[in-house]
């Protein structure tokens, strides 16, 4: 039974379970290295799950995350967003890497660069960096078409304070395609790209720098992962409305609900309000180039089966529903949010469900 207080964050662990086994045998008959992300759960238990039980390399979003998956005894850890160069995080960033085998940081400027060199030359340590490409989403990167972006790439190979280890890039704009074959569109842009500025660097006298991807509806679509040697996936352990609305994956497939109760029932107007609001659910407004009506998240009896209601307002702890039968108040329901990772990020606590009950409670990293 579902008998914890709402509004709960419910993760069924056999749908993860599945999820991760899925993922990562596509990346093994792929033949290409698995760096799964951790920033969508931010859990030691699910970051195992990801590598069958086991410790393996992973991606991480914030230094607290490395910090912390570090210490359950992760030694291989790439710091996915362009490192601040501002003293504190190259210190925390270099502190950590002695503490592990290694530790990799993005970069995607000159002064990121010199940043990371001034620090080395006065600390006497090395930096495991990657040059982070845009591939099309246009939220950071350098242009794969660039010469500059050659330049740079040379200048890190070549410095002795760095030790470059490739090509990373995030199809994020993925997220905004509107159906499986767009996605495959993106999927072949997000690979394309880096291998189109490999050949460039190769033409330089850099051979072989490693081609690092990521993006769930991309890395869920494709049949093989062709055309880069890392994936870095995240997402999918839970995914979400929005993937499933995309075609990223079915509905079946997420892991996750926002279990919620019905606080104020009124009939006269077609609404009611349950005890999700905006830091239960988040208002990321999901797939709404698809469906502008589709409100935020999808509405679910007990058993996780779509209702006819629209969640159409969010405020701080009030969600309001639009629903054209009675709902009396006390009734209890799910809700699949359009974003797991923000969603995720509200609570410092999941209850794990299996078969229908909660068998156990994990908590996730919270912080930067």
């Amino acid at each position: 039974m579902l008998d914890v207080s709402t509004p709960s964050f419910l993760v069924d662990r056999a749908i993860v379970v599945r999820n991760c086994e899925g993922m990562r045998a596509k990346a093994r008959a792929s033949g290409v290295a698995f760096r799964p992300h951790v920033k969508t759960h931010k859990t030691v238990e699910i970051g195992r799950l990801q590598h069958g039980g086991t410790l393996g390399p992973i991606t991480v979003s914030t230094l607290a995350e490395a910090e912390y998956f570090a210490r359950d005894g992760f030694r291989d850890i790439t710091y996915a967003v362009p490192i601040a160069t501002t003293r504190d995080k190259i210190e925390r960033a270099a502190t950590l890497a002695s503490r592990i085998d290694r530790l990799s940081v993005l970069i995607d400027s000159e002064p990121a660069l010199r940043a990371l060199e001034a620090y080395s030359a006065s600390h006497g340590v090395t930096f495991d960096v990657f040059l982070k490409v845009d591939c099309g989403y246009h939220r950071a990167g350098v242009d794969p078409e660039s010469p500059d972006s050659v330049r740079l790439a040379l200048a890190i190979a070549r410095s002795e304070a760095l030790r470059f280890q490739g090509l990373l890039t995030h199809a994020g704009h993925s997220y905004h395609a509107r159906d499986v074959e767009e996605i495959r569109r993106v999927a072949a842009e997000e690979v394309g790209s880096l291998t189109r500025f490999r050949a460039l660097l190769a033409s330089e006298g850099l051979e072989d720098a490693l081609r690092s991807i990521g993006s769930t509806p991309t890395t869920s679509v494709v049949e093989r992962f062709d055309e880069c040697d890392e994936v870095r996936p995240g997402n999918y352990v839970f995914f979400d409305a929005m993937q499933a609305t995309i075609g990223s994956c079915a509905l079946s497939d997420v892991a996750v609900s926002v279990l919620t109760t019905v606080v104020g029932s009124y009939p006269e107007r077609g609404a009611i309000i349950v005890d999700a609001g905006a830091l239960a659910l988040s208002k990321d407004a999901g797939p709404d180039h698809v469906d502008p009506q589709f409100g935020y998240g999808v509405v679910c009896d007990l058993d996780l089966q779509p209702l006819p209601m629209r969640i159409v307002a969010l405020s701080q702890e009030h969600g309001k529903i639009a629903a054209q039968t009675h709902v009396p108040v006390g009734t209890r329901l799910r809700i699949i949010p359009n974003h797991s990772c923000l969603t995720a990020a509200m609570y410092d606590v999941f209850q794990i469900v299996d078969r229908g009950r909660v068998m156990d409670r994990w908590k996730p990293v919270r912080g930067w």
